[in-house]
């Protein structure tokens, strides 16, 4: 396979790419990142990395479907300007993962990387100029803008929490929303894919016959599949009225109990042994709050401006990442 473009060569801009629109992404080596790239260059997009780490970015997508000279462009701290002149889109996906146990080192790192990320990549949008700039800014954001409950629903309209991570989400959309194009911001659930996240660390559990429901099961768990995530992405730069936030969520959430009933029945394997309140807590400390109380958030936005889910019923969606 072709290796990607050198961190040191020039970034091949949109204007000189030919018949194929390109955007510009960060956060690409990511869960979400690395599938995006392989369906906006199926969508016959071009695509310009933006990484703090090139050689790194390159090892990594080299290994990805269609990924080649012609169609990524790595761009190294330096290039992120050059890499987003006269782009279609601007797409920022770049977080440091939350499913750990908090220090608080970590907490600052989890807020740095979303903020500090966004801050940077908006400051280069707007120093350039009018006819230089993306169509649109879509930018990364989490459920977590909500706060946890065991009995509410959210849709874009509610109001956010008053959590650490309800604080983090609010200032990541602000520094979005400072762009000056069309931004759109997506608040994203649990993303079910089967090379990492939450559904990677389930399935071996279930594999040794040891699965079922963190904590007490009745807890909403508000999930999405990566290809969902992705064709929201997507959904977001063709389309010239999305604007503003949109839950990035499957149209049916179900309870953590549900979900380990259905990966049971996928995997066929029993899902009836829970894991109880005080080892999340060992494992996660503050960070298992998140787990244990959950949210049941709702697409209200998209479902509406009619986006239709490749993926809207958890069985669904486990049995294509699964069996």
């Amino acid at each position: 396979m072709c290796k990607a473009a050198a961190s040191s060569a020039p970034v091949v801009l949109a204007a000189e790419s030919g018949p194929k629109p390109t955007v510009a992404v960060a956060g690409a080596t990511g869960l979400i990142g690395t599938r995006l790239v392989e369906m906006l260059i199926a969508e016959g997009y071009r695509v310009n990395v933006l990484t703090r780490n090139p050689s790194a970015a390159r090892a990594k997508l080299d290994t990805l479907a269609g990924v080649n000279a012609e169609t990524v462009a790595i761009a190294g701290p330096t290039q992120w300007k050059s890499a987003m002149m006269g782009t279609k889109a601007v797409i920022n996906m770049a977080g440091e993962p939350i499913a750990t146990r908090w220090s608080a080192e970590l907490k600052e790192e989890i807020k740095r990387s979303r903020v500090s990320t966004t801050r940077r990549i908006v400051e280069a949008i707007n120093s350039l100029g009018e006819k230089e700039r993306p169509e649109v800014l879509v930018n990364a954001s989490a459920v977590g803008f909500y706060g946890t409950s065991e009995t509410a629903t959210f849709n874009e309209s509610s109001l956010s929490g008053g959590d650490y991570l309800a604080e983090v989400c609010r200032e990541w959309e602000a520094a979005a929303n400072e762009a000056k194009c069309r931004v759109v911001v997506l608040r994203t659930g649990i993303v079910l894919a089967k090379e990492g996240g939450a559904l990677a660390k389930m399935v071996p559990v279930f594999e040794i016959f040891a699965g079922g429901p963190l904590g007490s099961g009745r807890q909403w768990f508000s999930w999405i599949h990566r290809d969902d995530v992705c064709g929201l992405v997507l959904k977001s730069v063709e389309n010239k009225g999305w604007r503003g936030a949109y839950n990035c969520t499957a149209p049916n959430p179900v309870r953590m109990g549900e979900l380990c009933s259905a990966l049971g029945d996928v995997m066929s394997r029993p899902s009836f042994v829970p894991v109880p309140d005080f080892a999340l807590n060992v494992l996660l400390g503050e960070g298992a709050q998140v787990v244990l109380e959950g949210q049941r958030v709702l697409p209200t936005k998209a479902l509406e401006d009619g986006y239709e889910f490749k993926f809207a019923k958890v069985g669904d969606a486990l049995r294509n990442l699964i069996a």
